[in-house]
């Protein structure tokens, strides 16, 4: 199974781009879209519903042309859940779930608190609210994939200018020690990490490499790649132990994020 997590930053911007074109020739069985920025009646043209996939879009009711998420899949979902009973959270169109027997695909977008210390609460608070579902999927039973943009790096590794990034959103000491204290692996920065818990799916498959999947859009920072890994895919045990490849791609340009790319030795009969 090759599922893809996109934050497009504005999904009819990243296909005047060619990202559509590109999709097609990367065989997805499923793709988790972050940022689509729009709303379901402006994607329905065929070029944002190709041939042979499912979609499902979840708005931002709040505000035209921002945040948003969706899923694609080859196969129809069982079902299809749009919300999380927190309606702040819900109504900016952050979270998406397909589930496929015992197998959940999840879009998240968490909030980014790099526009100042207003986002920055309501991110500390989102990141408050959802530590227990986070507990309570990964004790459910289900197999879980949790694809997003989390605006968090996990450590040294996942951003170029450690050292002068230490007071910036995304790369606070709390909020890396909040989603390592999640992550049963050792690749964090440090900070407490649980024995049993979820699994980050690109160290999972290349615990030493460096590979961002974001770059700030000034300075020529994706150029000199200059960048952080904010993007991952997270998974509940038994599916850590079918990684098979994991990848970012940095080329072709279609966002200020990469596409990543998790391929699964998985199957309906699994």
């Amino acid at each position: 199974m090759r599922i893809l997590s996109f934050n497009a930053n504005g999904l009819r911007s990243a296909a005047s781009k060619g990202f559509f074109d590109w999709f097609h020739t990367q065989d997805i069985d499923v793709m988790a879209v972050q940022e689509t920025k729009a709303q379901a009646h402006q994607l329905t043209d065929a070029l944002f519903n190709p041939e042979g996939y499912h979609v499902h879009f979840r708005d931002s009711t709040v505000k035209k042309g921002y945040s948003g998420v969706a899923l694609y899949s080859r196969r129809e979902p069982d079902s299809v859940l749009t919300a999380m009973n927190r309606p702040d959270f819900d109504e900016e169109g952050r979270y998406i779930e397909a589930r496929f027997g015992n197998l959940s695909v999840v879009s998240f977008y968490i909030p980014s608190g790099s526009s100042g210390e207003v986002r920055q609460g309501v991110k500390e608070d989102v990141m408050a609210w959802l530590a227990p579902h986070l507990d309570e999927w990964l004790a459910s039973g289900r197999d879980y994939v949790l694809c997003g943009d989390w605006n968090i790096v996990r450590s040294e590794k996942d951003i170029k200018n450690w050292k002068s990034n230490q007071k910036n959103s995304g790369c606070l000491p709390h909020e890396r020690a909040w989603l390592n204290s999640r992550i049963a692996d050792t690749h964090g920065d440090g900070s407490a990490q649980p024995e049993h818990g979820w699994h980050d799916s690109f160290r999972v498959a290349r615990p030493d490499d460096v590979e961002y999947s974001w770059w700030s859009q000034r300075g020529g920072s994706r150029g000199k790649d200059v960048g952080w890994r904010i993007d991952y895919q997270l998974l509940t045990p038994g599916l850590a132990e079918r990684v098979k490849h994991a990848q970012h791609f940095r080329e072709p340009y279609f966002s200020d994020h990469a596409p990543y790319l998790l391929e699964l030795d998985w199957n309906e009969n699994t």
